[in-house]
């Protein structure tokens, strides 16, 4: 027998949906505007009142962007470093990971209180210590430096994501591949790896978008332009006098764009490598 809905059931039905439309328009709104934002005119952009919608649609601020090569070195270094970072944390991440899912040994324990210690300390504490251990090595506004001090910040979150994963993974696929005469390290690449690609999968995505949006440090251990990534190039399109505000909008599209693409892609495996080593 169905359930009748009272009028206290509707109400909160109706309340529920425009609670939830609201939080939609909130999240959503700021998305459209720098989208809107990008096809508009500096000029435009400071009418008042503003415009929902752009009055004379233009691609001027696309021009500017993808026709000046300083601006492209932006997006050339983002990738670069983030690319860089993605593949060697995961790479290091699976080998550690799979050392804590198969084996024991001496103060693993203690290993693993330290890499979760690590996820407590604030990075802008820091800041100032890894310019010293920059600038004392000689690796100052280098992709080196970008790329090691964002390893500290990545590997210990992807170790504990792809140990999650790896246990959830029974230890007779490990036992067959030794039946068989194989040893561990055949196990991991012959097996383990072909089906660990959500956790492998969730891992990369994590990295490259901690890195792609990555400010702070790249601010402090950089210095010249060529060596600017693109949340930095956003952030000198704000000038002493003037504001390139259909620069800086079309620029985070861009930046933006790559990011949802590879969400999307592997949106399927991303959620699955992020919630199969809670239910270990």
């Amino acid at each position: 027998m169905r359930k009748r809905h009272t009028p206290k059931d509707r109400l909160i039905t109706v309340a529920l949906h425009v609670a939830l439309a609201a939080g939609l328009f909130f999240a959503a709104f700021p998305i459209y505007w720098m989208l809107s934002s990008s096809f508009k005119s500096n000029t435009e952009i400071f009418a008042l009142p503003p415009t929902i919608l752009p009055k004379a649609f233009t691609l001027e601020a696309y021009a500017a962007i993808l026709g000046d090569p300083v601006k492209l070195r932006f997006f050339f270094n983002s990738y670069f470093v983030a690319g860089t970072v993605t593949v060697l944390t995961v790479l290091i991440a699976l080998l550690a990971a799979y050392g804590f899912s198969r084996f024991n040994f001496r103060g693993k324990g203690s290993l693993n209180t330290l890499i979760i210690s690590t996820q407590t300390i604030p990075p802008i504490t820091l800041l100032i210590p890894f310019f010293g251990l920059v600038v004392s090595y000689g690796i100052f506004d280098t992709y080196v430096a970008l790329i090691l001090t964002y390893l500290v910040f990545t590997l210990p979150y992807a170790i504990l994501l792809m140990t999650g994963y790896l246990n959830t993974l029974p230890r007779d696929l490990d036992e067959a591949v030794a039946v068989d005469g194989g040893t561990s390290w055949t196990a991991l690449w012959r097996v383990i790896v072909p089906i660990s690609l959500p956790g492998i999968v969730a891992t990369s995505v994590y990295t490259f978008l901690l890195c792609w949006n990555e400010f702070l440090f790249a601010l402090t251990l950089t210095k010249s332009t060529s060596m600017r990534t693109v949340p930095i190039g956003i952030q000198l399109l704000m000038g002493q006098h003037a504001f390139e505000w259909n620069q800086m909008m079309a620029m985070s599209v861009l930046g933006s764009l790559p990011l949802l693409l590879i969400y999307l892609v592997a949106q399927r495996y991303f959620l699955a490598g992020m919630t199969a080593g809670s239910v270990k």
